[in-house]
């Protein structure tokens, strides 16, 4: 009888690990493109940054936009800087920025790419492995690697579709 009881609590206990685990993953890949496609296409007009680029390095470093920095700090590209987690009274320590909104971190992101010196030679071009190697050399430690999973994901995703300026709706 002690051993059913404790099969008992123990599915139970897996079931609602597994119920938790769903409802926090807020965005699957399909999705967090969906929400971001139109704001990167605009941004794309406004930078001459490609969409597929923007997109591409978001879902890379916000884990598709269920990343604790995303969730907790709306920083969808990994940026560096002060946040608000201990005003919030939130126990969790982290050197990324803070944003108000996932859009003000897509914008933030640009700004960023913009200050660089690569920015004036590659702005308004689709050349993604040159986008790709300008900012990971200033982005990331591991930028050939780093690099390789954008791409993997601008191929998998079809992202350079977003390059043309169009949004399926």
């Amino acid at each position: 009888m002690k051993c059913k009881n404790i099969k008992y609590v123990f599915v139970l206990l897996l079931l609602s690990l597994g119920f938790l685990s769903q409802v926090r993953a807020k965005y699957t890949p399909k999705r967090y493109i969906q929400t971001f496609e139109q704001q990167s296409v605009s941004l794309m007009n406004e930078t001459g940054i490609p969409a597929s680029i923007i997109l591409g390095i978001a879902m890379l470093e916000s884990g598709f936009g269920n990343s604790k920095n995303c969730v907790l700090l709306h920083n969808h590209f990994g940026i560096v800087g002060s946040n608000n987690l201990k005003e919030r009274g939130i126990k969790y320590k982290s050197r990324y920025k803070s944003y108000e909104s996932d859009s003000a971190s897509y914008v933030h992101f640009c700004q960023v790419v913009q200050s660089k010196p690569y920015y004036a030679k590659l702005k308004g071009t689709t050349k993604v492995n040159a986008w790709l190697k300008g900012i990971g050399r200033t982005y990331s430690r591991s930028y050939k690697n780093w690099m390789k999973r954008v791409l993997n994901l601008i191929k998998k995703y079809h992202l350079k579709e977003y390059d043309k300026g169009s949004i399926n709706g």
